[in-house]
C-alpha cells in the first residue's frame, strides 16, 4: 500500500511538473536566443523546445532588427510541436499582444505613440505601432493634402490614436493632429515674439489671386495684393515667386485667431506724399493705361500713383462708347490733372483736355454764314446730321433743307454718305451744337424777289399755267396762284381761259407772307384800285358823272 501511494504521489508530481515546464499553446512565453542563422533567430522556449523567428520580426518601426545570441525575448507560442519537431513561435504576435496593452494605456492617457507608415490601402495608409497595425486616413496625414507620401514611408514618427477597438482589432491614428499641435505651439511662440510694425524676413509659401502666404518661421502671414506695392498689381505672380525670400512688415496681428497681416509697400516711401507738388492742377503729363473699366480708365503717372480718366473726360466727340473703344491697356496717353484728393488718394485726369475743344476750333475756322461741306452721317425724322472738321457733327433741321418743299417729304432726297453743302447758321460751343442750313446757301429767293414789293404794289407777272380754278403766275422766279374770283372785277370776265401761258399781266399785291413764302396777287384788286384812283382825280360819283365818262376823261388826259 505504501508503495502504491508513493507511485501515485510521484505521478501527480510528474504531471504537475509537466504543467509547469510545458508552455501552453496560444500564450506569450519567455525564451532565449541561442543562435542566429540564415535570417532566423533560434529561440529556446524551455522544456527542450526550440523555434525559429524571422529576424525582421525583431525590428521596431522604421529601424533595423536588433537581436543577439543570449537575448531574452517574449514570443507567442502558436504550436508546441510541428512536423519538424519544433515549436511554432512568433515574435510579431507577441509584440502585437504587448503593443495592444501599451497602446490601450496610451489611448486612455491621450498620449502619443511611435510608429512607421509601411503600406498603402484604400483611403489611406497602414502604420506599424510596434507590433500592432493601425489605419492612417489620407486626410490625417498632414495639415494640407499630400500628393506623394513616399518620403514619409518607413520613418519612425509620432502619431495620435483617434479610435481603437481591441475586439475587432481596429486602430485609427492621426499624424495631422501631432503636426497641428506642434504647429500651434510654434505659432504661439513665433507670434509672441512679433509686434506690429516689425520688419521681418519670410519665404513665399503660396500664391493666390488675392495675395501670398509668407512663412515667417513656423507661422504664415498673409501679404494682400494691395499691400505689395504702391502701384496697381493685377496678380501677385507679377512680382513674387514661390520659394522667394522677401522682407515684409507686420501690419496687424490678431491675437485671438493668430492671423498676421503683412505688407511690402510699407517698407517704401509713400509716393502720395509728393503727389500734390509734382502734379499741380491743369498740368499735362504722360501716363500708361493700366486698367479699363465700364466707367473709365486708370492711368499710371508713376509707380504707385494712378489716376482715373472718367469716360466723360476721354473724348470730345466719342460719347456713350466703352472706354476700351478709345484707349487700350499699356497705351501711353497724354493727360491733364483735373483734381487731386490727398485723403482719398485719388487723382482725376482728363484726356480730351489735352486737345482743343473742336467746337471752339470750328467756330474760329467757320464763322456764321460761311459755307461748309460734309458727309450725311445720320438721317432722323427732324433733320440731317452732317460730319464736319474735327469729328464733330452739325445738324440741318427739316425746315432748313428747302425753301419750297416742306414736311418730311423733303428729307427723302438724301441718303447716308451723300456729300452736301450747307451754310453755318449758329454755333453753341458750350452746348456743343452747330446748326446748318442747306436752303440758306443760295440766299432767300423770296426775300430777294419781294425786297421792294409791298402790299398794294402793282407788279407784272407771267402766266405759267391755266387751270379751272384760276391761273398760276410767276414773279421773279416766285410762283403764285390767282384764283378765278380775282381774275376780274367783272364776273363775266372771271374766266381763266381768257389767259394763255406766256401772257404778261399787271396785278396788285394783296399780301406778302414771308412765313408761308407766298405773294397774294389779284387782277380784280388792281382794277378796283385803278377805278378808285380815277374817281379821286376826275370827279366824284355823287356829281352824276358816269364811270365811262370818268375813265374816258382819264384816258383822254393820258393821250394829251
Amino acid at each position: 500500500m505504501a508503495q502504491n501511494a508513493t507511485m501515485a504521489e510521484f505521478e501527480a508530481l510528474l504531471n504537475e511538473s509537466f504543467k509547469i515546464d510545458t508552455p501552453q499553446e496560444g500564450s506569450v512565453v519567455k525564451g532565449k536566443v541561442i543562435a542566429i542563422e540564415a535570417g532566423f533567430a533560434i529561440v529556446d522556449v524551455g522544456y527542450k523546445m526550440e523555434g525559429r523567428v524571422e529576424l525582421k520580426e525583431f525590428a521596431n518601426p522604421g529601424e533595423a532588427p536588433e537581436v543577439a545570441v543570449g537575448d531574452e525575448v517574449e514570443v507567442f507560442l502558436r504550436q508546441v510541436e510541428n512536423a519538424k519537431g519544433e515549436a511554432v513561435i512568433s515574435r510579431e504576435m507577441a509584440r502585437r499582444e504587448e503593443a495592444w496593452d501599451r497602446l490601450e494605456k496610451a489611448y486612455a492617457e491621450d498620449a502619443r505613440v511611435d510608429g512607421a507608415i509601411f503600406g498603402r490601402v484604400k483611403g489611406g495608409f497602414t502604420v506599424d505601432l510596434g507590433g500592432a497595425v493601425a489605419f492612417l486616413p489620407g486626410s490625417q496625414v498632414d495639415v494640407r493634402p499630400v500628393r506623394d507620401a513616399g518620403p514619409l514611408m518607413g520613418l519612425k514618427q509620432p502619431f495620435q490614436i483617434l479610435k481603437m477597438d481591441r475586439r475587432r482589432g481596429n486602430i485609427v491614428v492621426s499624424r495631422r493632429a501631432i503636426l497641428e499641435e506642434s504647429r500651434a505651439e510654434q505659432r504661439a511662440e513665433v507670434i509672441g515674439n512679433l509686434a506690429e510694425g516689425d520688419d521681418v524676413e519670410g519665404v513665399v509659401k503660396n500664391i493666390t489671386e488675392y495675395g501670398a502666404f509668407v512663412d515667417l518661421g513656423g507661422v504664415d502671414g498673409l501679404l494682400h495684393v494691395t499691400d505689395m506695392a504702391w502701384r496697381r498689381i493685377n496678380h501677385p505672380s507679377e512680382i513674387l515667386t514661390i520659394g522667394e525670400s522677401i522682407k515684409v512688415q507686420v501690419i496687424k496681428i490678431n491675437k485671438d485667431t493668430h492671423r498676421i497681416s503683412l505688407g511690402m509697400k510699407q517698407l517704401e516711401e509713400d509716393p502720395w506724399e509728393l503727389v500734390a507738388g509734382k502734379y499741380p492742377l491743369e498740368s499735362l503729363h504722360k501716363g500708361v493705361v493700366t486698367n479699363i473699366t465700364d466707367y473709365g480708365a486708370f492711368v499710371e503717372l508713376e509707380a504707385g500713383v494712378e489716376g482715373l480718366v472718367h469716360v466723360s473726360e476721354m473724348s470730345w466727340t466719342k460719347k456713350n462708347v466703352h472706354p476700351g473703344k478709345i484707349v487700350s491697356t499699356s497705351q501711353e496717353v497724354d493727360v491733364m490733372v483735373l483734381e487731386i484728393d490727398g485723403v482719398k488718394r485719388r487723382v482725376s485726369l482728363g484726356i480730351k483736355q489735352c486737345q482743343r475743344n473742336p467746337w471752339e476750333v470750328f467756330a474760329e475756322n467757320h464763322p456764321v454764314d460761311s459755307e461748309v461741306e460734309g458727309e450725311v452721317k445720320n438721317i432722323t425724322e427732324f433733320g440731317l446730321f452732317i460730319g464736319l472738321d474735327g469729328e464733330i457733327d452739325g445738324m440741318v433741321h427739316l425746315s432748313d433743307i428747302s425753301w419750297d418743299e416742306r414736311g418730311e417729304d423733303v428729307i427723302q432726297n438724301f441718303r447716308k454718305g451723300d456729300m452736301v453743302k450747307a451754310a453755318v447758321t449758329e454755333i453753341d460751343v458750350e452746348k456743343e451744337r452747330i446748326s446748318l442750313s442747306i436752303k440758306a446757301l443760295g440766299g432767300d429767293k423770296f426775300a430777294q424777289a419781294t425786297d421792294k414789293v409791298k402790299r398794294g404794289s402793282i407788279v407784272t407777272v407771267e402766266v405759267t399755267s391755266v387751270e379751272d380754278g384760276g391761273i398760276e403766275v410767276e414773279y421773279e422766279g416766285m410762283k403764285s396762284f390767282i384764283r378765278r374770283s380775282d381774275l376780274s372785277r367783272d364776273r363775266a370776265e372771271q374766266r381763266p381761259e381768257r389767259f394763255s401761258a406766256g401772257d404778261k399781266v399787271d396785278v396788285r399785291v394783296t399780301s406778302v407772307d414771308s412765313k408761308t413764302r407766298k405773294l397774294g396777287l389779284s387782277i380784280k384788286a388792281r382794277e378796283i384800285a385803278e377805278e378808285k384812283e380815277a374817281v379821286e382825280q376826275y370827279g366824284s360819283s355823287d356829281s352824276g358823272a358816269s364811270l365811262g365818262d370818268i375813265l374816258g376823261a382819264a384816258l383822254k388826259g393820258d393821250e394829251d
